[in-house]
């Protein structure tokens, strides 16, 4: 059985030169230490953002659960985004800050490893997660939150080099 030419013909990795969706070859890549930094936010109602504050609402504590979410989420990624490679993650560091000014709650998330592809899609699902938890805690007091702004920031490591927004 012959495979397709895994050399794409685009800037597009994860399509094979016949345009078949594939998961990327690293095994050629060097391992390097790779970090990425992704954030986002959710912005609620005056009244909702005031129970996250005060630590109020009525499912518990809604950043600590968040955050632990989010750190799940990381390592989850490969599970949930089907041309992911599973990684060796070698740490997640998860930030919540609270904006009262604009009713909002930024996360951000920095995911390191030491291999043959970055942590980007790690980053972004941790900050991801972490937000639909805090809808999820809050739903019943605010079904209208948005979350918006969800971007990497930065990434650093690999053949690429470093790149910031």
């Amino acid at each position: 059985m012959s495979l397709p030419d895994p050399a794409p013909s685009s800037p597009l990795t994860h399509f094979d030169a016949q345009g078949q969706a594939h998961m990327v070859d690293v095994s050629a890549k060097a391992e390097t230490h790779r970090v990425a930094r992704a954030t986002g936010l959710i912005r609620m109602k005056p009244e909702t953002f005031a129970l996250v504050a005060g630590g109020q609402a009525k499912k518990g504590d809604v950043i600590a659960v968040a955050r632990i979410a989010a750190i799940q989420g990381a390592k989850r990624t490969a599970d949930l985004v089907p041309l992911c490679h599973p990684l060796p993650i070698t740490r997640v560091a998860v930030e919540f800050e609270l904006d009262a000014g604009r009713c909002e709650v930024h996360c951000t998330a920095q995911v390191e490893t030491f291999g043959r592809t970055g942590v980007e899609m790690e980053a972004l699902t941790a900050v991801q997660v972490g937000l639909l938890t805090v809808y999820d805690m809050l739903k019943a007091a605010d079904r209208g939150m948005e979350m918006h702004g969800i971007r990497v920031l930065a990434k650093s490591g690999g053949k690429s080099g470093d790149w910031v927004a």
